[in-house]
């Protein structure tokens, strides 16, 4: 870890499964790889609260949930930056806000099938990469990852999923690996 004396700000590196400890008056800067918000109910489920990539921001300031989470799905760099600097990452803020109104828009739609395919396309386009047959997901989330974020049983996604191959919307061309198909995604 290497610490910036004048502001505080400290640049930190995470491996894939370890949790960024979270400070109430500290943000996270998210400079490279993925993570996973998460928390649990009362009776123990856990429940995503959302994935962040490059140039998010996380950390306890910007939740009231309790308990709260920060699991890296990849190899992570972030910057922790102090909550009273709040100047220098209100644009990172203003996204956040905006990242988590449309997983809220897209988890409250009616239909399980409706709420993973437009998961999928969102996790897509925020981190995706394009390939000549379309946009390549190659993250760790696995069916039980999903399940948690749309709020449906791990069979339910496995079904939908392979409902979804058979439709050709998607391919699964290798274990934690989806591609979205060109032809198949909406135009807007």
């Amino acid at each position: 870890m290497q610490e910036n004396s004048s502001n505080n700000i400290e640049h930190q590196t995470f491996a894939p499964s370890e949790l960024i400890p979270l400070k109430t008056d500290f943000y996270w800067l998210l400079q490279q790889g993925v993570v996973k918000t998460c928390t649990w109910t009362e009776e123990g489920h856990p429940i995503t609260l959302g994935y962040w990539g490059a140039k998010d921001i996380v950390g306890q300031p910007l939740s009231l949930v309790y308990p709260c989470q920060v699991k890296c799905l990849t190899m992570v760099q972030a910057l922790s930056i102090p909550a009273h600097q709040i100047d220098s990452v209100s644009d990172f803020v203003h996204c956040h806000v905006q990242q988590t109104e449309e997983l809220l828009f897209i988890i409250r739609s009616d239909k399980m099938y409706q709420r993973l395919r437009k998961m999928l396309i969102w996790l897509g386009e925020k981190f995706g990469k394009e390939i000549e047959i379309g946009q390549l997901i190659d993250l760790r989330i696995t069916h039980q990852d999903l399940a948690e974020i749309i709020g449906a049983t791990r069979v339910t996604v496995t079904k939908i999923i392979n409902q979804l191959e058979k439709e050709g919307f998607l391919s699964r061309p290798q274990r934690n690996t989806i591609v979205l198909r060109n032809q198949s995604r909406p135009a807007g």
